[in-house]
């Protein structure tokens, strides 16, 4: 029960910072604390995966500050949101046996996140009266989360 609470919050995460997700749980299963190996998400668990996600999750964080950064609630965006979320949710269930009902989590969380992370986003936003520091905000939380949520993994 506790690996479906966790698949569902890295969802949410995942909906807030698409890659900073499947980047968590990579460190997690490199790290050792999650247990992917024997399972369809094993790629995570290699010594490159990390750096990988890592990497791109950095440019995804870069790119969401540019005024031309389209809005997550698009289609491709929106999907990617519940892909990441899905994956990072299988792998956080995966050493319980039951990878496919972290998938389904892992894809909820991250609609709920992706919907209540934009209106959240939208708030600050109109607090601050510009968009970078909700921005940065909403960058750290998601860090946090992620980090929070792996060690209780």
């Amino acid at each position: 029960m506790l690996a479906l609470l966790l698949a569902g919050l890295i969802g949410v995460v995942a909906g807030s910072r698409t890659l900073i997700a499947p980047a968590a749980v990579s460190w997690g299963a490199c790290g050792g604390w999650l247990d992917v190996s024997g399972s369809w998400l094993f790629f995570l668990g290699q010594p490159v995966s990390p750096w990988v996600f890592t990497a791109m999750a950095v440019v995804e964080l870069i790119v969401d500050k540019l005024p031309t950064t389209p809005s997550r609630k698009l289609p491709f965006a929106f999907a990617s949101r519940i892909a990441g979320g899905a994956i990072a949710g299988a792998a956080i269930s995966a050493n319980t046996g039951f990878w496919i009902g972290g998938l389904v989590a892992g894809g909820i969380g991250a609609v709920a996140g992706t919907l209540v992370g934009y209106a959240a986003r939208m708030r600050m936003t109109a607090a601050f009266g510009r968009d970078r520091p909700a921005a940065v905000i909403e960058d750290a939380v998601a860090l946090a989360a992620a980090v929070l949520i792996i060690g209780m993994a």
